[in-house]
């Protein structure tokens, strides 16, 4: 089954889901394996920007008003539970923005030429983020504004709330919940989902 089948059959079983955007080249949304999901009428498309955070403004301009909450989430994390989306919803409605994240189990080291190591980083104050991020609409909407005011470049789409120095509420998430990005993280997924089957 396709990464992103995977991701999205999980989303769609969010409680409360009121909308699903899904930010894909139109090219792609016609493959076979998403006839299923378009049947959902939940499910809308945005186009995919020039960067993440481009990508995750045109998914918010398909948000309807009436959404509380927006959670953006990574396609490539398809192993992240309903109870820790569920758990990271709800810290966002408490909060105004929460984030899954787990503590850094490894080692840290800065370096500034990525030859010698300029410090080790204190590793209890380090946490590994991960996805889905929650928002208030209007707070991602606010940050955004002041992203091109002040033509900034974020790497995740709560460090757009940090920008307006508001709260982030850390989610304790689950290290099951890997961003496959190498070969060898495919291996280590199917077996996460042969576990759990």
């Amino acid at each position: 089954k396709p990464v992103l089948l995977h991701s999205l059959e999980q989303m769609l079983q969010v409680k409360q889901l009121h909308t699903l955007v899904v930010v894909l080249a139109e090219e792609y949304r016609t493959l076979d394996f998403l006839a299923p999901i378009l049947k959902d009428e939940r499910v809308r498309f945005a186009n995919p920007g020039a960067e993440r955070q481009d990508s995750v403004e045109n998914g918010l301009a398909e948000v309807p008003d009436e959404c509380t909450l927006v959670a953006v989430h990574d396609a490539a994390r398809p192993l992240v539970s309903l109870d820790a989306v569920h758990a990271c919803l709800a810290d966002g409605a408490e909060h105004g923005a929460a984030v899954l994240a787990v503590p850094m189990k490894a080692t840290v080291k800065e370096s500034e030429d990525g030859k010698f190591v300029t410090r080790t980083l204190e590793r209890s104050r380090l946490w590994e983020i991960q996805t889905p991020q929650v928002i208030r609409p209007q707070l991602l909407r606010d940050g955004f504004r002041r992203v091109h005011e002040e033509n900034l470049e974020v790497t995740d789409d709560v460090s757009i709330v940090e920008q307006l120095g508001e709260p982030v509420k850390l989610t304790l998430g689950e290290y099951t919940n890997l961003k496959l990005t190498t070969p060898e993280d495919m291996i280590v997924a199917e077996q996460i989902l042969a576990s759990r089957d």
